[in-house]
């Protein structure tokens, strides 16, 4: 019997030693990307906040998120590296080519289509994929259709409800009927919620922008006066 004890405590200890090499085994990717991936953390957080950045960090980031993926090619690597690349391809005072601008816009298409097809309630990410596809292909079916996943999937986060009307108006021409009445509906209720208004004025970069947006505010009690302002407002300030 003690024989037996004795075999079977080394057997546990040889289980035991074998799962620890197994957990780190299966652990290293994950905080091997995970470290990679917080070397880009301070020029993503430039970018979030509009803050100047130089294209040597950029690159770094990219770099450096690019190993991270290869560590750990889970669907938050690939959003999160879709964010700096279509962050810094629409960031207009890098200074990049034209060519270089889709280069970059077409990998955070990739990353973000591999990306929310595993993790697809990410309504940021599929905003970010809209403004993608419109820095890709302009007005188009595809911006429309990852607008409309976003807003399905967070439509009270406000945050991305100016990058939203924006989109509502850019697109306008490329929705059904039922989804203009839709987003009609989704302004108007963007409109009642904001307790600053001002970006209903900045959304407005055209005669046709106005147009529907006093449509849309029709029946809103002092919307037509409150938008006159904000649109005033913004043209002075450009805040």
């Amino acid at each position: 019997m003690a024989l037996v004890l004795k075999s079977l405590n080394w057997l546990l200890r040889g289980l035991l030693g074998l799962a620890g090499a197994i957990l780190v085994y299966t652990a290293w990717p994950v905080a091997q990307g995970a470290w990679q991936a917080q070397k880009a953390d301070a020029v993503l957080n430039q970018l979030r906040n509009g803050r100047p950045v130089r294209l040597v960090d950029v690159d770094a980031g990219i770099t450096a998120l690019n190993l991270a993926v290869a560590a750990d090619p889970t669907a938050g690597r690939r959003l999160q590296r879709s964010e700096l690349v279509a962050g810094a391809a629409l960031t207009a005072s890098l200074g990049i080519s034209v060519e270089q601008r889709v280069v970059w816009l077409r990998s955070a298409e990739a990353d973000l289509v591999a990306g929310l097809g595993e993790a697809p309630a990410r309504g940021v990410a599929w905003a970010r994929l809209a403004a993608v596809r419109q820095g890709l292909q302009g007005t188009s079916r595809g911006v429309v259709d990852a607008l409309l996943m976003s807003i399905d999937t967070a439509p009270l986060l406000s945050p991305i409800w100016p990058a939203r009307l924006r989109l509502i108006l850019d697109n306008w021409v490329a929705f059904t009927p039922e989804e203009r009445t839709r987003m009609e509906a989704y302004v108007v209720m963007t409109w009642r919620l904001s307790a600053e208004k001002r970006y209903f004025g900045a959304a407005v970069r055209s005669p046709v922008d106005e147009l529907f947006l006093r449509y849309f505010l029709r029946d809103e009690p002092q919307g037509q006066e409150v938008l006159a302002r904000e649109i005033e407002d913004f043209k002075r300030h450009g805040t």
